[in-house]
């Protein structure tokens, strides 16, 4: 009976300890984000590209795109900013556990995290290059790449707040996109770089 309450308070522990680590990351994240409309322009263009796929008309469909050309370029420009403000946030704060579960203090283990800092680095030079079309894309490629670009780093602000596997379960249940297809899905230099950098 002792050892079953003795279990039953480390776990209690454990999920008190990871549940406190979790909210001041959200706390630390959204502290920096609520400086931008970031948030706000991502809906506005997901939103306008799905509009703008169904629009029949050719001239209508034009001017659509380039007002979520314009929307991109603002966007592009605020995530920049702000990967260049969390870059001064200290490392002890931006390492990521890439165990798929949250447990505490996994992201102080050797060669078992990631830095977020250089996470966003990463999301906000693809944001930049598709919204710039490096690529030299259609309408329609650039916002299926734009789209990933972003949904990937939704996805790794996910797994900062909380952990892997509840971003990869969000990501499946908001966009019916699982990790693999964002992975697939986005330019070759994000994702070389996003593999090198979280493992896989």
């Amino acid at each position: 009976m002792d050892t079953l309450i003795l279990a039953a308070l480390v776990f209690l522990a454990a999920y008190l300890f990871k549940a406190h680590a979790q909210k001041k990351r959200i706390a630390l994240l959204a502290s920096h984000l609520v400086r931008y409309d970031i948030e706000k322009l991502m809906e506005n263009l997901t939103s306008g590209y799905l509009r703008c796929l169904g629009e029949d008309d050719a001239e209508r469909r034009q001017q659509i795109w380039n007002l979520l050309d314009d929307t991109a370029s603002r966007l592009a420009g605020q995530f920049e900013r702000f990967a260049a403000e969390f870059a001064r946030v200290d490392e002890s704060e931006a390492r990521v556990s890439k165990l798929p579960l949250a447990l505490p203090l996994a992201q102080a283990l050797p060669g078992a995290s990631f830095d977020m800092r250089r996470a966003l680095a990463i999301h906000a030079r693809g944001i930049a290059d598709a919204a710039a079309n490096t690529q030299q894309l259609t309408a329609k490629s650039k916002a299926y790449l734009m789209s990933a670009e972003l949904f990937l780093m939704q996805h790794t602000c996910h797994w900062y707040c909380r952990s892997k596997a509840v971003a990869s379960a969000r990501m499946l249940a908001r966009h019916k996109t699982s990790y693999a297809q964002l992975i697939d899905s986005v330019a070759p230099k994000t994702r070389n770089d996003y593999l090198a950098l979280v493992g896989s």
